[in-house]
């Protein structure tokens, strides 16, 4: 079992033709034996999400989404390359078995990997837990994208996954359009982002691989021990600045999220959870680094980012199209998000 989230039968929009799916996972998976139970997965607000229950076996299923979609959104091709790529590496990621591409087969491209066993915690404060374990559990998540922010590129086999160098440049353009083509509301701090960001580019380029929405909600634990045994969701993922993924990370201390909560306000030496500045230093050390420069503008962007994603996510849900119920709730949440990175500008200027 993995704990933290529910499984519920397939939602109409999401179903397809298990036959098919059968058909192809015995030709194209070793060791694939039936009877299939097919079940998805509660939340996902991307990629519909799929439990594949077997007698012998369990898999998990990721398949783009029904409807017309943004461009370049749902790549789950990016995401199966980019899991199997890691899996020669420190970095924990699910095993992968294939790829299809075949829209004939059940209406959308998919891929397998495997069901890894074990706890998803959505709440950044870690509920019911005791301090000593909620500071290891923060230390394996410093750990974990440390090590991802390490993978060699090029050795990884993921030298053309993207683009390297300016990152920022790319990404604030890119996240522009997208929110452009979902935009709803005309809202004043998302204009004053998108006008202040490109203006105040840091000096720093690195690239590494960066994961894009790397949370606590987005990893397995161990059942028992404060260990990471897999990273997922990797639709975002591609060639960046590691400190965007780092920024991303430290959203939680400065926000609540409407569903899982946040750091805000939350007595973090009594919970053992590390403060943010804490936290950065432990990444700057395992990755070597003297301290991080213009930290807002990695904040600013980070918020500026995410409120393009969810605005998405609530124009999808308006459409129909949204892989959950709260697609709907989400537009106060983009205006929040923008708000904030806003702040995050003034209170440097």
């Amino acid at each position: 079992m993995t704990d933290g989230i529910e499984i519920i039968p397939v939602r109409t929009m999401h179903q397809f033709k298990e036959g098919a799916l059968f058909d192809y996972l015995t030709e194209n998976v070793g060791g694939f034996k039936g009877p299939l139970q097919v079940s998805q997965f509660q939340g996902g607000q991307s990629n519909p999400t799929f439990l594949l229950h077997t007698p012998e076996r369990e898999y998990v299923m990721r398949k783009k989404p029904p409807g017309t979609l943004l461009p370049s959104a749902h790549a789950v091709d990016r995401e199966y390359r980019v899991i199997s790529a890691l899996q020669n590496t420190d970095v924990p990621v699910p095993r992968t078995y294939c790829l299809c591409e075949d829209d004939s087969i059940i209406g959308t491209a998919f891929y397998i990997m495997e069901k890894v066993d074990g706890r998803i915690i959505w709440a950044p404060e870690i509920p019911n837990t005791e301090p000593h374990l909620r500071t290891a559990i923060y230390d394996a998540m410093n750990d974990a994208l440390a090590k991802l922010h390490s993978v060699d590129i090029d050795v990884a086999g993921l030298s053309d996954f993207g683009k390297k160098g300016n990152y920022f440049e790319r990404q604030i353009g890119r996240w522009t359009k997208q929110y452009r083509a979902s935009q709803t509301d005309n809202l004043e701090a998302m204009e004053n982002l998108i006008k202040w960001l490109p203006e105040n580019l840091p000096d720093s380029d690195e690239s590494t691989i960066v994961h894009g929405d790397y949370r606590l909600g987005n990893m397995i634990l161990h059942p028992t021990k404060p260990e990471v045994l897999a990273v997922l969701d990797w639709e975002l993922s591609t060639i960046g600045h590691p400190l965007s993924d780092l920024a991303y990370n430290c959203m939680n201390y400065h926000f609540m999220h409407p569903s899982n909560g946040g750091l805000v306000g939350v007595d973090l030496a009594a919970a053992g959870i590390p403060t943010e500045e804490a936290y950065i230093e432990a990444y700057c050390k395992r990755t070597g680094r003297d301290g991080i420069e213009n930290w807002e503008f990695y904040l600013a962007f980070s918020f500026f980012r995410l409120a393009g994603i969810v605005q998405g996510v609530y124009k999808r849900g308006l459409d129909g199209n949204s892989s959950s119920k709260v697609g709907a709730e989400y537009a106060s949440f983009t205006n929040m998000l923008a708000t904030l990175g806003w702040a995050e500008v003034e209170r440097r200027l």
